[in-house]
């Protein structure tokens, strides 16, 4: 499962996560992606102490690991932490879906936990990118949270798996898989117990992000535009 940041990716994956059938990986490439950037993300060194930073090692893992009694792996991956040289490969052994979310939402919820972001910070250039490359299906968080039992039903038939209601609904609290960096960004999922409502009215941006907002919406409707 591929997004950018902000984009219900956690939820989806305690979704899968809270079937029986699912073990999951949170962000395999983020701490990779930190140590070769060196970019000044919150935890940053915390992350990289903690995680795998060897791209070619995590790399290995995606196709390697045969999660214990698990017949499915699930892995959460951001399209922006595949930088040039780290290795896709893996990806053919995968079924590939890209989870996308309107620009307008992402921004404004990405800002209220960093005070500075780039474009490339949101993902959308990666992953327009990364969809011309390796191909896959596209789901729209916002039709998951208008109505995640008809959604993730969707999406399980189109991937020929039996779907589960335990997808719905999962315990409030932390995960024994989330990534360190949960502590700064998962508060809200993790107070959660199943998908959020509908969202509202697109929010208003600030206007030195209209720049960014204006480069990011055609790269989404690009992908809206192939959306199951």
């Amino acid at each position: 499962m591929w997004s950018g940041p902000r984009n219900l990716s956690t939820a989806m994956m305690y979704a899968f996560e809270n079937r029986a059938d699912f073990a999951v990986w949170d962000e395999p490439f983020y701490a990779p992606y930190l140590a070769a950037t060196g970019l000044d993300h919150p935890m940053r060194d915390e992350i990289i102490v903690a995680h795998e930073t060897n791209a070619q090692i995590v790399a290995q893992r995606c196709v390697d690991t045969i999660p214990a009694e698990k017949p499915h792996f699930y892995m959460k991956h951001m399209p922006h932490h595949m930088i040039d040289g780290f290795p896709l490969g893996w990806t053919k052994h995968c079924i590939n879906i890209h989870l996308i979310r309107h620009p307008a939402r992402v921004i404004a919820s990405y800002g209220a936990k960093r005070d500075r972001m780039t474009l490339e910070d949101i993902g959308y250039l990666q992953q327009a990118a990364l969809y011309d490359r390796i191909g896959g299906l596209v789901i729209d968080s916002a039709d998951i949270r208008q109505d995640p039992d008809k959604m993730l039903r969707k999406l399980c038939s189109t991937i020929d798996l039996p779907f589960d209601p335990a997808m719905l609904h999962w315990p409030a609290g932390a995960r024994k898989d989330d990534g360190i960096w949960a502590s700064h960004w998962y508060n809200a999922v993790h107070q959660s117990t199943g998908f959020a409502a509908a969202e509202g009215p697109l929010p208003q941006v600030e206007a030195a992000q209209q720049p960014m907002l204006d480069q990011a919406l055609p790269l989404y409707e690009k992908l809206y535009a192939e959306k199951i």
